[in-house]
């Protein structure tokens, strides 16, 4: 069994999602406060030395980190949740995971921490971050049609990053009224039964 180091509200979040739609078991380990000196974060630093979630640690010991790099695992393990090989969504699969982990997650990096980059541009920094997730939000929200999910009527590990993405900023009431059909997914994702749990432990 693996076991999925994270903190609610986090984006640990977003594994924890991916491995309740796979059906896949998992041990949940809460290291809460990680992002500040003291035990959780030390316990955490032994594993992942970034002092990152989430932190992945197979039964044999390896450790996997990064989002996007825990979904390809579990593609490989679960392949009825990637489209299929010869499928053009497949492709689309990959083009936006690391769209996503590349182009997106970075502006809260840097914009829900800007002091620790810069002290006399800070505010600026934020709100520069701010405006480019939220058009690159724009441009995701006008590349989907009207399906179920990201990419199409079946499920993918992608979705998982909705439920998470959209209660972090610009929060729900922007999508609602910029991106009503990614805030849409989302809430179709947490209405699924496997996932319950996990929306409940995240708020989501």
């Amino acid at each position: 069994m693996f076991t999925l180091y994270g903190a609610p509200g986090w984006g640990s979040a977003i594994s924890e999602l991916m491995f309740s739609l796979c059906g896949e078991p998992y041990r949940w380990v809460d290291v809460s406060g990680f992002d500040q000196p003291g035990e959780a974060r030390d316990r955490l630093l032994a594993l992942n030395p970034l002092g990152q979630v989430p932190t992945l640690q197979s039964e044999d010991g390896a450790v996997l980190t990064e989002s996007a790099a825990i979904a390809l695992m579990l593609a490989d393990r679960h392949p009825a949740l990637i489209p299929p090989h010869g499928d053009p969504q497949r492709a689309r699969f990959y083009h936006w995971l690391v769209w996503l982990v590349a182009a997106v997650y970075p502006t809260f990096t840097y914009g829900d921490y800007p002091q620790r980059w810069t002290v006399a541009g800070a505010q600026e920094l934020k709100k520069s971050t701010d405006a480019h997730r939220e058009e690159a939000y724009r441009w995701l929200e006008s590349q989907l049609g009207d399906s179920t999910f990201l990419l199409g009527d079946n499920i993918t590990l992608l979705d998982a990053y909705l439920p998470v993405l959209v209660r972090w900023q610009p929060r729900e009431a922007w999508f609602q009224a910029s991106a009503p059909k990614l805030w849409g997914i989302a809430q179709r994702v947490k209405a699924q039964k496997a996932v319950q749990s996990v929306v409940a432990r995240n708020q989501l």
